[in-house]
């Protein structure tokens, strides 16, 4: 009690050993937490909903201690866990960005993670991440999900590659946050971390190479496809993607007929003739391609103004209670002061 420093923290004994740094990394992505402790009530997950939050740094410290204080018999366990507690969690603040390499290698590879992290020794940056319910992960359980720390507007120009992002773009991945997790917690909830605040998030089904396909969107076998232009975007009109009826076989409604279908595209191209929304002339199988092309879709969630219960809508778990307003209530801040006061 009287030298709770066992051995000093920068001798290689004092560190961690890798099974245990690794596990408390993975713990610090809440890797192992109980559903139950994210979401305590399924009304705040309804179906269809994400729900975007900040990693509380305290907490998840807590929960390492939580796990250490297994190891904790008596008051030289706890003096000695107390000297290194800083140290272990400034450790952990390096380690816990590899947490996702972790996973996908399944430790093998954690000596060599770790030596090419450990050159990164800036302090713990903030976690953000998001929790997803919908059909959305069901059916697209590898979708791609990326955040950047800059907003930038929907593409408004086919032909402005200013206003839109690319991700091959290095002056776009440089504002590509790091994910530290991105994982299933169910069938139907995905569960994504990143290292830093987003200000754009995307969603897109995963991209296993070129797709081609119709809509159904009225659900009535009636099918339907957007025209698009030589360069592969949507023609749009009044910011609506502008789709054309998708002819049949007259003896089998399921199947297309392909030939009236580059006839209906050939036409609509003689309409759709200047730029930028030019359709491609129907002259071979390639502009045909072009035409029934279906990229993978895309969702966006940008900014940071809480729109919830606009438009007649109430989206909020606790409708219409301020939190920060009552805190400041002078009469509730003098109810609690008699309450601390009381023996």
């Amino acid at each position: 009690m009287a030298k709770p420093f066992q051995v000093d923290v920068t001798e290689p004994e004092a560190g961690m050993p890798p099974y245990m740094e690794s596990f408390l990394s993975l713990l610090r992505m809440l890797v192992g937490v109980p559903f139950d402790y994210l979401v305590p009530d399924a009304r705040l997950l309804p179906d269809e909903s994400i729900r975007f939050f900040y990693l509380d740094r305290s907490w998840t410290d807590r929960l390492v201690d939580g796990a250490i204080a297994v190891g904790k018999i008596g008051t030289r366990e706890q003096a000695h866990h107390q000297a290194h507690a800083a140290s272990v969690h400034q450790q952990l603040d390096q380690s816990e960005r590899i947490a996702r390499k972790l996973q996908i290698s399944a430790f093998r590879d954690f000596d060599l993670h770790k030596a090419d992290n450990d050159k990164n020794q800036s302090p713990g940056n903030i976690v953000t991440g998001f929790l997803l319910r919908s059909a959305a992960v069901v059916g697209w359980s590898h979708m791609d999900v990326r955040a950047y720390d800059i907003d930038v507007p929907e593409r408004s120009n086919p032909d402005d590659p200013n206003t839109e992002l690319d991700p091959s773009d290095p002056n776009v991945a440089k504002h590509q946050l790091k994910t530290l997790r991105l994982e299933l917690l169910s069938p139907s909830v995905l569960l994504a971390l990143f290292e830093g605040i987003p200000q754009l998030v995307y969603l897109e089904e995963p991209h296993h190479g070129v797709q081609f396909g119709i809509l159904d969107s009225q659900q009535n076998g009636k099918f339907r496809m957007f025209i698009r232009n030589t360069s592969g975007h949507q023609i749009d009109s009044g910011g609506n993607g502008i789709t054309i009826p998708v002819p049949v076989r007259a003896s089998n409604p399921r199947v297309i007929h392909v030939a009236a279908l580059r006839d209906s595209l050939q036409t609509q191209s003689g309409i759709h003739n200047t730029a930028p929304n030019q359709m491609p002339q129907q002259s071979g199988s390639a502009n045909f391609a072009v035409e029934v092309l279906q990229p993978p879709w895309r969702q966006r969630f940008e900014g940071t103004v809480d729109h919830a219960g606009e438009n007649g809508g109430d989206g909020r778990f606790i409708g219409g209670i301020m939190i920060s307003k009552n805190v400041q209530s002078v009469t509730i801040q003098n109810a609690f002061k008699e309450l601390l006061l009381k023996p």
